[in-house]
């Protein structure tokens, strides 16, 4: 199978198989992928493309749906908008949820936090971290740089 185009919800359709990817591997252009149910589906987008968890990938087989693969992940409580100021202040993505945060397993950001009077414990599961304000391709992690491609600039407001 072969995608070349990314739908995201609602879909008009039921999808007929998924994947399952870590946040690292939903920035994506070209790749060939296993499907759960173990088919191969290359997948051929115009440009690197940020996949969300319930996207689906437009084949001509149907949809396959994009579902966030459980990873290791950092769950911070304590006083929620001081430790996501820290935490967006560094560039890192982070999932908001009502009572916690949660973002991918770093020492160096676990120890920060933990300075910082949060609780921290570690977890394995999916990770659907803010889009921001630029939109999901965006927001990236240290190991992704700053290199956005081009004719994008990063700018910073304050």
């Amino acid at each position: 199978m072969k995608a070349t185009s990314v739908l995201h919800p609602p879909l008009a359709a039921r999808p007929i198989d998924r994947v399952e990817l870590d946040y690292d591997a939903r920035f994506l252009r070209r790749k060939l992928l296993r499907t759960v149910a173990g088919a191969d589906l290359l997948v051929d987008l115009p440009k690197v493309t940020a996949l969300s968890h319930g996207d689906a990938l437009e084949t001509e087989a149907g949809l396959i749906e994009i579902a966030a693969a459980a990873e290791p992940v950092l769950i911070v409580t304590g006083d929620l908008p001081r430790l996501a100021w820290h935490i967006g202040n560094r560039h890192t993505p982070c999932q908001i949820a009502p009572f916690h945060l949660v973002i991918r397993a770093d020492h160096v950001l676990r120890a920060m936090l933990v300075g910082l009077g949060a609780t921290v414990a570690e977890a394995h599961r999916p990770f659907t971290p803010e889009g921001g304000a630029y939109g999901p391709a965006q927001v990236m992690g240290h190991d992704h740089g700053h290199a956005h491609g081009s004719g994008q600039h990063h700018h910073h407001h304050g």
